[in-house]
């Protein structure tokens, strides 16, 4: 017999790794602004002025400082 959780967790999409920029921190959550402009929240270790790898409201680390180009499809 499988796991019917399992088989269910592999029809669901992935969470999407996004990159922004740190504009605040406190209490151990970032806040992080967008390319597109939006802020989401994020737990994790971070400075004010750091770009930032995240996914599900974790950052997953320090992003490369590189012009951000983003495309509406």
């Amino acid at each position: 017999m499988s796991n019917l959780y399992a088989e269910f967790r592999r029809l669901l999409p992935n969470q999407p790794l996004q990159v922004g920029q740190v504009v605040a921190v406190a209490g151990g959550v970032a806040t992080i602004e967008l390319p597109g402009g939006g802020r989401i929240q994020a737990r994790g270790d971070a400075t004010t002025g750091q770009t930032v790898f995240c996914r599900d409201g974790v950052i997953e680390g320090e992003a490369p400082d590189l012009p951000i180009v983003a495309i509406t499809i």
